[in-house]
């Protein structure tokens, strides 16, 4: 397949230099401790552990920000080196982790000059293709996380691009490479919607400004935002307050895609009892401008949430009153129209939310 990355996490039972982990960074996986001179051929790799704690196969570059590819600049998202993974290119690590436990990845990718590159992320056997065709940010990087559960006590991350185009250097950059244990929450009597705050959710790489992608739920059978599955074609962006406004608490989500992006969790309820959907809509003080609509959806019952943007910060509180109408109610939210970030017209962003609770009413005639 022409232009696609492949990262896999596989899970082995007798993988030797595992490395045992804390949330963030993998050992150098932002690749700032480069390979000696003697493994490097130009930028070209050379050498199967010539980039520290990592393996390494096929036509793999190590980039200095900066450097330019013909006419085209080769930025670094974090620090000043990143790697390039060519035509049948592939790096590994692996990791200790806790059997049975869910963790998620994280990792910064740009495309440089194959326009047809993907990522195939998969836990052998199972798989799934993130096509790169749609970047959000107007710097070329997006941050990208996915989940798994692991199987074993050893993790092997490998990221592999299987492409093979004319030029051998064209492919993905990738940096930034971290991980987080997840802890799944669940529905108490306070709220019947799993971690309807956010706040459990991938590693935010602290020098980054544009957020997290989650991936369409398709693409990923554990969710890296426990509880939520994202039911459309594009991803859903992850943000956090040290970067963005965010309503409540440290997390949010933002929808960036319009109704192309959605977000949706299936909750228990009682036929024929009344419920409250409660919920924040605003914006992530990110130069997104203009009329917004949340649509928000339980059961049959749906309502529209207008916010007028000015791109500085602020939100508003919405309601959806519904009578329950099966055991299982699907609650989900879209944004109604396509926004860009009036600061460089560009980058793809859209209204936040955030504080989604949902509860059973008990004198339903109190609130009519």
């Amino acid at each position: 397949m022409r232009g696609v990355v492949l990262l896999s996490v596989l899970l082995c039972a007798t993988c030797h230099l595992a490395f045992s982990f804390t949330d963030g960074l993998v050992r150098n996986g932002n690749f700032e401790f480069a390979p000696k001179q003697s493994d490097m051929n130009g930028t070209v790799v050379i050498g199967r552990y010539a980039v520290p704690d990592w393996e390494v196969s096929g036509f793999v570059e190590y980039i200095k920000s900066g450097q330019k590819q013909g006419d085209m600049l080769l930025v670094v998202p974090e620090g000043a080196f990143a790697v390039r993974l060519g035509n049948e290119a592939s790096i590994k690590q692996r990791i200790k982790v806790v059997k049975g436990l869910y963790y998620s990845l994280t990792f910064s990718a740009a495309r440089t000059c194959a326009q047809e590159e993907k990522l195939n992320i998969s836990v052998a056997p199972d798989s799934g293709v993130l096509p790169m065709q749609t970047m959000y940010s107007s710097n070329g990087w997006d941050s990208y996380a996915w989940a798994f559960q692991a199987e074993l006590e050893v993790a092997e991350i490998v990221i592999h691009n299987p492409g093979v185009e004319e030029d051998p250097a064209c492919g993905p950059l990738i940096d930034s490479v971290a991980i987080k244990a997840l802890y799944p929450p669940r529905a108490t009597n306070k709220n019947l919607l799993k971690n309807g705050d956010f706040e459990e959710g991938p590693y935010v790489l602290p020098n980054t400004s544009w957020g997290v992608l989650i991936p369409p739920n398709i693409e990923d059978d554990h969710s890296p935002l426990p509880g939520w599955m994202v039911e459309s074609l594009k991803a859903v962006k992850y943000i956090d307050s040290n970067h963005f406004s965010v309503p409540e608490g440290k997390r949010a989500v933002e929808l960036v895609a319009g109704k192309e992006s959605a977000i949706a969790q299936v909750a228990r309820t009682i036929p024929g009892k009344t419920y409250i959907l409660s919920f924040a809509v605003g914006d992530a003080s990110n130069s997104c401008e203009g009329s917004m609509i949340v649509e928000a959806f339980a059961g049959r019952d749906t309502v529209k949430v207008p916010y007028e943007s000015k791109g500085k910060g602020g939100f508003k509180r919405a309601v959806l009153k519904f009578v329950a109408v099966s055991p299982r109610t699907r609650v989900m939210f879209l944004s109604t129209f396509y926004t860009m970030r009036s600061d460089d017209f560009s980058s793809l962003c859209g209204p936040v939310l955030d504080d989604v609770k949902l509860l059973s009413v008990r004198n339903p005639r109190r609130l009519m």
